[in-house]
């Protein structure tokens, strides 16, 4: 009895060591190792045009998934918080008069950094700059030569938030703001009437990829969230306007999308120590 007894208090012994390690890491370390993660799910509204593919604008659903992390680092005297964002979309639209569809599909990847600016105690803002990847492509159900048009293109964006924590009476609640800003990057489009065909066939590839700013490609990305204590887990409610446009090569287009998402906030403390 006493040797299970022993093995027993053993066996509690090594599983608290991670929690003991956690708790004893100064603020400081605790800070930079705090770690948030999101994982989102939603539905919306897509507003979908390219002029290579059709003269029209398609208007349908839209589904969408966003995966977040946010942690603190230890740069600039640890007022830097490093961000990645990963979502993508699926939608189906059809032109005003019905009479033919779109279906579309994209990943967009979001990764940088911001400095916190604190005002108050329960307000602050957030500057700096991210690493804009995109691709994905359209299809025209009913075209014929040309039936899909590519997305590939990748952005330096200027990105600021402000984060806000409320109470109403007891009840504490986040809210975010943030706007990402397209400055500069490159963009693949074919010229207008040029298949895919003759650049990756053929080898006509020239001026296929552009520099874009905000003269040919004024795009922003607005998200608010709001994180929702629900018992021991935190629920964010998301609202996300994403407006991509761009005329390059004489094409035109745009991808319009009114997102609302939800889902739950997953908190921790990272026990390995990070690189940075």
């Amino acid at each position: 009895m006493k040797n299970k007894l022993l093995g027993i208090g053993a066996v509690l012994w090594l599983c608290a060591l991670p929690l003991q390690a956690q708790l004893q890491l100064p603020d400081s370390a605790r800070q930079t190792h705090f770690v948030t993660r999101t994982t989102m799910y939603g539905v919306g509204a897509a507003n979908m045009y390219d002029t290579y593919l059709s003269p029209q604008e398609y208007k349908g659903v839209e589904v969408r998934v966003a995966r977040e992390s946010m942690r603190m680092t230890r740069w600039a005297d640890g007022n830097l918080s490093l961000q990645n964002f990963l979502q993508g979309y699926v939608n189906y639209t059809h032109n005003r008069v019905d009479n033919n569809n779109m279906l579309a599909a994209q990943v967009n990847w979001n990764y940088g950094l911001h400095y916190h600016i604190p005002l108050t105690d329960n307000f602050r803002l957030l500057a700096g700059g991210l690493a804009d990847l995109n691709g994905g492509f359209l299809y025209n159900l009913r075209n014929g030569n040309n039936p899909a048009s590519a997305r590939a293109y990748l952005n330096i964006d200027a990105s600021v938030m402000a984060v806000w924590d409320v109470r109403i009476k007891r009840y504490p609640i986040r809210l975010r703001y943030q706007l990402n800003l397209p400055v500069m990057g490159v963009m693949f489009s074919p010229h207008y009437g040029q298949s895919y065909y003759e650049i990756f066939s053929l080898g006509n590839a020239d001026g296929v990829v552009k520099f874009t700013s905000l003269h040919n490609q004024p795009s922003l990305r607005q998200m608010l969230t709001a994180d929702l204590p629900v018992g021991r887990l935190k629920m964010r409610l998301a609202y996300l306007w994403d407006a991509q446009q761009s005329k390059v090569n004489d094409i035109r287009t745009h991808a319009y999308s009114h997102a609302f998402m939800v889902g739950f906030v997953k908190e921790f403390y990272l026990l390995k120590k990070p690189r940075n």
